[in-house]
């Protein structure tokens, strides 16, 4: 095995936000001044387990961009690792969220798997540390890596992006788990406050939301004609477009949609066809089974569409379980009535150019009439946020971080019980058939995520951070 991935990033310019922000831009600006100072001659290193599927690479490959274009040397390293080390890991993941999800143990058994997997990354990255530099560990993959990377000299901060608000036994046990690996770091970053683990030294607990990039190809504005050509060009639709399925990259140059879904489908996407989605990882905690049922058994709209996308299955490293999510969802479909299946479109998104899938990603939520996330447990629920900066009405469950987002009745729809059907269908309908409602909602979510959730904040955020650790290690409870 070989250790360690280095995963490229070109900087983004910071300033690009100053049109979007108006006078709160001055901040930011503040921030990229100071960090010329501050992190001359250190190197920040992010460190997870997979570049490419799920919110975390998406959230590293924008906020790495924009802090190298605010003159900080941030670097990307990803982690290699046996399946057996993903299984045990996923198995953490899921207790974290409090649901058993293989039914597993993490006894001392799954303690040497995690530990012999680390040992090469380990000293691998430990090779390439300065005792000046400052490492991010990105979610339980990486929590065994924190003494090694502390006797480099280097400051450490653990980064954890899943949670519970009111954990139980199984959250705790995986606590237990992690918490001997996860105490020497100096500091300890969440999602949300309540996220915060109990025993753990709150004056090292920093609270930081994720966010998005606006100039992102998944969040970047499309207009309605380059919508319908990406889709099409994806096999999503056969729409007609006299516009090119295009995009603009990262870097800012252009890049076109060329690589086909995987769909699972009777007939394509009716031009003008009413469309009810959720783009989500295949995972269980997302609950696209639950998501199908509520459509097939309680939405009463004939002429409504569902489509579940979701990445290939086979791109996304650490997520052993993606398959056989999938291949439950497809035999779910299949044994709908031909009437309700023909209306159901299952697609996995082709992933060997991240960014031409985000643009395929962009398309889908703009051609949604309601974006669902329907999510049994959430860390935070990017692609909620995503959907929100499209001024797409949103109906998602009262969980999370995605409580952090939507304000019910306001910039979106919020359901109490994530398991119940009827709820999450009426509140579909409701929107499809009330379209002044749907926009009204849509427009106040983009203005939401504007002011609360754009990857500006986040980078300040962490630029105090890394401010504290670096010239103030012994003040008192950081600035959440």
């Amino acid at each position: 095995m070989a250790p360690l991935t280095h995963v490229p990033v070109a900087p983004l310019p910071p300033q690009r936000f100053r049109e979007l922000l108006g006078a709160r831009y001055q901040e930011v600006a503040d921030g990229i001044r100071r960090a010329e100072d501050v992190f001359a001659g250190r190197a920040v290193w992010h460190v997870n387990s997979t570049a490419r599927g799920g919110g975390v690479a998406e959230l590293l490959q924008s906020l790495l961009a924009y802090a190298r274009g605010a003159a900080v040397d941030a670097r990307w390293v990803v982690i290699e690792g046996s399946p057996e080390f993903f299984q045990v890991t996923k198995r953490i993941h899921n207790h974290l969220h409090g649901f058993p999800g293989d039914g597993g143990s993490l006894g001392e058994g799954e303690r040497e798997v995690y530990e012999a997997a680390l040992s090469a990354n380990a000293a691998a990255l430990a090779d390439e540390m300065m005792p000046a530099d400052v490492v991010f560990l990105h979610d339980p993959q990486t929590a065994g890596l924190v003494s090694a990377m502390r006797a480099t000299g280097a400051r450490v901060v653990w980064r954890c992006h899943v949670g519970l608000d009111l954990p139980n036994d199984l959250a705790r046990g995986a606590w237990a788990f992690l918490r001997p690996y996860v105490e020497p770091a100096e500091a300890y970053v969440f999602s949300r406050q309540e996220f915060a683990w109990e025993g753990l030294d709150p004056e090292r607990i920093w609270v930081v939301p994720p966010s998005i990039d606006a100039f992102s190809p998944k969040n970047q504005e499309l207009a309605e004609p380059v919508v319908a050509a990406i889709l099409r060009a994806a096999g999503l639709s056969t729409e007609e477009s006299t516009a090119a399925p295009t995009f603009v990259r990262e870097d800012g140059t252009p890049g076109r949609v060329n690589r086909r879904a995987e769909l699972d489908e009777e007939q394509p996407l009716p031009s003008g066809a009413r469309l009810v989605s959720q783009i989500s990882r295949w995972d269980r905690l997302k609950d696209p089974a639950g998501v199908l049922r509520f459509f097939a058994e309680h939405t009463h709209d004939g002429d409504a569409h569902l489509l579940l996308a979701g990445p290939s299955v086979e791109a996304v490293a650490d997520d052993p379980e993606g398959a056989e999510v999938l291949a439950e969802v497809r035999a779910q479909r299949s044994a709908l009535a031909s009437g309700v299946r023909e209306r159901v479109h299952l697609a996995q998104l082709p992933m060997e150019d991240p960014e031409e899938n985000a643009a395929i990603v962009n398309a889908l939520q703009r051609r949604s009439d309601v974006v669902v996330q329907k999510s049994l447990a959430e860390g935070f629920g990017l692609t909620v946020a995503e959907a929100m900066w499209k001024a797409r009405p949103v109906v998602a469950s009262r969980i999370g971080g995605i409580r952090d987002q939507v304000v019910d009745g306001e910039s979106g729809i919020l359901v109490d019980d994530p398991t119940d059907l009827a709820a999450f269908a009426a509140a579909v309908q409701g929107l499809l058939e009330d379209h002044a409602r749907a926009r009204r909602l849509g427009e106040a979510a983009r203005e939401r995520i504007r002011e609360r959730f754009l990857g500006t904040r986040h980078l300040i955020q962490y630029l105090d951070l890394l401010d504290r650790l670096v010239n103030h290690p012994a003040r008192g409870r950081p600035r959440a």
